[in-house]
């Protein structure tokens, strides 16, 4: 126990001992900051690292929470310092945290639901883009004539902004949920037929005459022995086309959408509703920054028997 409470001798702690005591200074504007919000979420976060501190014997993933937590306390510091307690950032361009979580506590139902929209349309355009791209990429590596003519084809595609299809699709698909489920599927349809020849390509030679030896099936030969072996290059690929897939998706619903966090921010930010705007791009990051986490972790779960 003693060498636990050692360890609470860091530099994220003594961050946190920092916000409490800068909130002793008087706020400098001129309207109501809510700074207990901030107080609540950061104690709450301080209060669930020191619980998971004491009963955790994984030193490693601790260490990188508790990194994480000190960078984020700095960047709470500075944001509080620089806009409610100095007042040298214009109050209506910047501000203050507790204002920012107030907003965002308040619109909670309708950031739920742009969220989910958002969600629901990059799984729809992401999967159809995986089912198609994965198969024909194993296709294509198979056959080494048809699939060096292809490669050109798939560099020439995937070279084009896929934002410069927005406008057309939105203008020739009937709603724009059918247009944004085109984009994202085209977004991320060429990164992973890439990623997926290229993987095939670099299968080492013995491996398919191994198979060719064993008599194996044209659907084994793909999916049994070709699939796995690609798998490092196809999930690049993946998660290529995943990110790819949420900036053009934001793009779309702050060009013609009527949902989504796109759409959440351009429509505030045309009333100048700096706030609002603070509070969606938090929401934008803190949601990609997830979904990235979960796939990292199905990532290395699939990719377990290279450790």
């Amino acid at each position: 126990m003693t060498e636990k409470i050692k360890k609470q001798l860091n530099i994220t702690n003594a961050l946190f001992l920092v916000f409490l005591l800068i909130q002793l200074l008087p706020e400098r504007y001129s309207k109501e900051t809510y700074e207990i919000n901030i107080i609540i979420f950061v104690v709450t976060i301080q209060v669930i690292y020191l619980i998971f501190s004491f009963i955790t014997k994984k030193e490693k993933k601790l260490e990188t929470i508790r990194d994480i937590l000190g960078i984020t306390y700095f960047i709470i510091i500075a944001w509080q310092l620089m806009t409610s307690k100095s007042g040298f950032l214009n109050e209506l361009l910047f501000p203050a945290p507790g204002i920012v979580i107030q907003q965002f506590i308040h619109d909670l139902p309708r950031i739920i639901e742009g969220i989910q929209s958002s969600l629901l349309i990059i799984l729809e355009g992401y999967v159809l883009a995986i089912i198609t791209a994965i198969p024909l990429g194993l296709a294509a590596g198979w056959h080494i004539r048809f699939g060096n003519s292809f490669q050109y084809v798939s560099k020439f595609f995937g070279s084009i902004p896929p934002i410069v299809y927005i406008p057309y699709a939105i203008a020739l698909l009937p709603a724009f949920r059918d247009a944004s489920v085109f984009v994202i599927f085209a977004a991320s349809f060429w990164p992973i037929l890439g990623a997926t020849m290229a993987g095939v390509f670099n299968i080492e030679k013995k491996i398919l005459d191994s198979a060719k030896t064993l008599n194996v099936g044209r659907l084994s030969m793909l999916f049994h022995v070709m699939l796995p072996a690609a798998l490092p290059e196809i999930l690049m690929g993946c998660s290529q086309g995943l990110g790819i897939s949420f900036i053009l998706l934001t793009s779309a619903e702050m060009i013609g959408g009527k949902t989504g966090m796109g759409y959440y921010i351009k429509y505030y930010s045309d009333f100048g509703d700096f706030t609002r705007i603070v509070v969606g791009i938090i929401v934008l990051g803190i949601v990609v920054s997830v979904i990235t986490l979960f796939f990292n972790k199905l990532q290395r779960y699939l990719l377990r028997w290279r450790q």
